[in-house]
């Protein structure tokens, strides 16, 4: 009977060691985490080359992969299209006729001044005769009637040549200007989707997925790319109520990294936030009790150096 009792009470023993180490285990163990980033197309295109792998850490600025675009081409000559015409329209409203248009309106004047000024000699004879009474008025007054007509088809053609030689007017020079700008605005529109055949990096970055294969369709917004940001390296751990008097903002802890040789990095609690829900949880062995509120602690590593070597959900440790 004894025997048992004994067996009874190291096996207990036991157990409440084991729930006690689980219980601070869990309370301070968490996780390397990083910002995430995608880089995403603004046209589609067909995916022609990729110039990265998974894995790989990319700088800012660099080509992680080439679209085909075959619509940019059509749509540069359209736009090169439209600034010749608005060209054209414009440098003929400078210039007004050709110079065949030109010497037939100086034929038309010198032809209309020949009437006028024969006109004008027919009606100086009829009034001296007119003054004598050798002719009547109404012989006078359609001698008169073919001078004012013949007046005004000459003033008519003085003006014309004059609007010829001058060019076209003003409003029409400024509408074939408006439409070469915006001809120039649609070249424009055409260079920049041309940009858009060359996907970069946005910043320093590790490729994590690549979500598509080369001859796939890239479209609008689709994430070609997603990475984590090496200089965003942080330590998120998950912590119970009961245990958060350990913790306070802007408290520097030590973080201890296992796979690294329980390598220490001193770090800094920037941000404690109550969890919303407990699928979030940080902690690696969660055993937690549901009716206390779970906190998320945020730290940030003093020493930025090396941090990017650091593998993202590895476990870390705290100790306040």
């Amino acid at each position: 009977m004894m025997k048992n009792i004994k067996l009874l009470v190291i096996l207990l023993l036991f157990l409440s060691a084991c729930t006690e180490n689980k219980t601070t285990n869990a309370d301070f163990y968490g996780r390397i985490e990083r910002e995430e980033i995608s880089v995403v197309t603004k046209v589609p295109g067909k995916i022609e080359e990729f110039l990265v792998a998974e894995g790989e850490k990319v700088h800012k600025g660099d080509t992680i992969a080439i679209l085909d675009i075959p619509e940019v081409d059509a749509k540069r000559a359209q736009a090169q299209g439209a600034i010749d015409a608005a060209d054209a329209q414009y440098q003929m409203s400078r210039k007004g006729a050709t110079d065949g248009q030109l010497k037939q309106l100086e034929a038309k004047v010198s032809g209309l001044k020949e009437q006028f000024d024969f006109a004008r000699k027919s009606l100086d004879r009829l009034s001296n005769l007119l003054k004598d009474s050798l002719v009547s008025q109404q012989q006078y007054d359609e001698v008169y009637a073919k001078y004012q007509g013949a007046k005004n088809q000459y003033l008519a053609a003085q003006v014309e040549i004059e609007e010829v030689k001058n060019g076209a007017r003003i409003e029409q020079q400024m509408m074939a200007l408006g439409q070469r700008g915006r001809a120039l605005g649609a070249m424009d529109e055409v260079a920049a989707a041309e940009k858009e055949k060359y996907l970069v990096a946005p910043q320093d970055m590790t490729i994590e997925t690549v979500n598509l294969k080369v001859g796939e369709l890239a479209l609008p917004g689709y994430p070609i790319v997603s990475g984590y940001l090496p200089s965003t390296t942080y330590f998120r751990f998950t912590v119970s109520e009961d245990r958060m008097d350990s913790f306070s903002k802007d408290k520097e802890v030590q973080i201890r990294i296992p796979y690294k040789s329980n390598k220490t990095i001193r770090g800094k609690i920037v941000l404690i936030k109550a969890l919303s829900s407990y699928a979030n949880i940080a902690t690696a062995y969660p055993d937690f009790d549901q009716q206390k509120t779970l906190f998320e602690i945020k730290i940030l590593p003093l020493e930025r150096e090396e941090m990017g070597e650091l593998i993202t959900q590895a476990t870390v440790v705290v100790e306040p």
